[in-house]
């Protein structure tokens, strides 16, 4: 994690997450935050708990996190947008806690999303990156046998 972008959407996502996890405990105590409630609670505490594999694979920078937390963040939210956006196309009219809901389901849509594509986008995620600024000093044997022989040939003498 070098730059800024994916330290952003990594902190979003972990604050997405504290939400959902305030979001779970209030439903549990019997209490809602402005009228949004988790749409499947069972699911939802296993997302939670999913979740934080994910993000230790995301900051490790491996595809798989990426693609596990867009699949798991798709079929739950996703078919809350879907089911919403049909009642709107139908011209329904939803209340104000739906488009809460529907507002929430959207970004736990584009938060995998945003991940994945700063995953896909990110050409320093390879295991051995290659970086100019560092590499001339470490991997230069050359230079490592030069320092080797000059320093063989430095015998003081000792009293």
């Amino acid at each position: 994690m070098k730059k800024l972008s994916t330290y952003i959407i990594v902190m979003f996502a972990i604050l997405f997450w504290g939400f959902r996890v305030v979001l779970t405990l209030m439903a549990q105590l019997g209490k809602d935050i402005m009228g949004i409630v988790p749409l499947n609670m069972t699911f939802e505490i296993i997302l939670l708990f999913a979740f934080l594999l994910c993000i230790i694979l995301i900051v490790k920078r491996k595809m798989l996190g990426g693609v596990l937390y867009l699949a798991l963040y798709g079929v739950y939210f996703g078919g809350d947008i879907t089911a919403k956006m049909m009642r709107i196309s139908s011209g329904e009219t939803l209340g104000v806690e739906q488009l809460g809901d529907l507002f929430f389901s959207v970004i736990g849509i584009i938060l995998p999303l945003a991940v994945l594509i700063d995953l896909l986008l990110d050409k320093g995620r390879k295991e051995f990156p290659v970086d100019k600024k560092t590499d001339w000093f470490y991997k230069n044997e050359k230079f490592d046998r030069e320092m080797d022989e000059r320093a063989d040939k430095n015998n003081y003498r000792t009293m």
